[in-house]
């Protein structure tokens, strides 16, 4: 599988960023627009603050979408040097997080779309075993019993090839509400779409899912 390519001269920007930042002042009563806007005005600690609040959470976020590791950090450094780079003229008009997760959510689906030939129906493991929680996500709210490894085997492969053959906008929404933990709300913010929208959306993708997956209900 192809990996993504960084700008040499991208990377040396966030190096001399990391290189020079010197924690000043208690950026722990701050929320994250008001980190950002120290970052703006040219507080370089504050890049590092938001880079360790954030960068296991869109490194996660990242591996959901292409399932490879290395792509995944890839990735996530550039959400970040794109978050650098767009220090100042960021616009505190939405939560950081809204802000942030678009900016990854963009780099996901082009990346997605650029290697779309490579990929085949394995690559978003939806229900795969959590790394981090050791559980199984339930989309369908279907538990195997230990006997029945044969059938969770084949309601796996069905999960995948669902969930890829799901419109783009209902596979990043399935991602970011069962694995973010996002509210309608912030997904709605992500994808530019009204709460009541995100919610029909949600509702339609996991009725699909379920439709689909009804032999494994039975």
């Amino acid at each position: 599988m192809a990996t993504l390519a960084l700008n040499p001269a991208h990377l040396e920007d966030l190096a001399n960023a990391q290189s020079g930042l010197h924690i000043n002042g208690d950026f722990g009563q701050m929320d994250d627009v008001s980190i950002m806007l120290e970052l703006r005005a040219g507080n370089m600690a504050a890049f590092d603050v938001l880079m360790q609040k954030y960068r296991k959470p869109i490194v996660h976020f990242m591996y959901r979408m292409t399932h490879n590791q290395a792509v995944a950090e890839e990735l996530a450094q550039e959400v970040f040097l794109r978050v650098y780079r767009s220090r100042e003229t960021y616009r505190a008009e939405a939560r950081f997080s809204t802000w942030l997760y678009r900016i990854a959510t963009n780099l996901g689906v082009n990346h997605a779309r650029d290697t779309r030939h490579e990929r085949s129906a394995s690559t978003v493991y939806l229900d795969e075993t959590d790394s981090e929680t050791g559980t199984t996500p339930d989309v369908a709210d279907m538990t195997p019993g230990a006997d029945s490894r044969m059938l969770r085997d084949e309601r796996m492969a069905a999960i995948r090839e669902h969930v890829m053959a799901l419109p783009e906008r209902q596979r990043m929404a399935v991602l970011m509400h069962k694995y973010e933990g996002m509210d309608y709300k912030q997904i709605g913010d992500v994808l530019k779409l009204s709460e009541s929208a995100t919610k029909s959306l949600l509702f339609r993708a996991y009725q699909t899912l379920r439709e689909k997956l009804k032999p494994f209900l039975e």
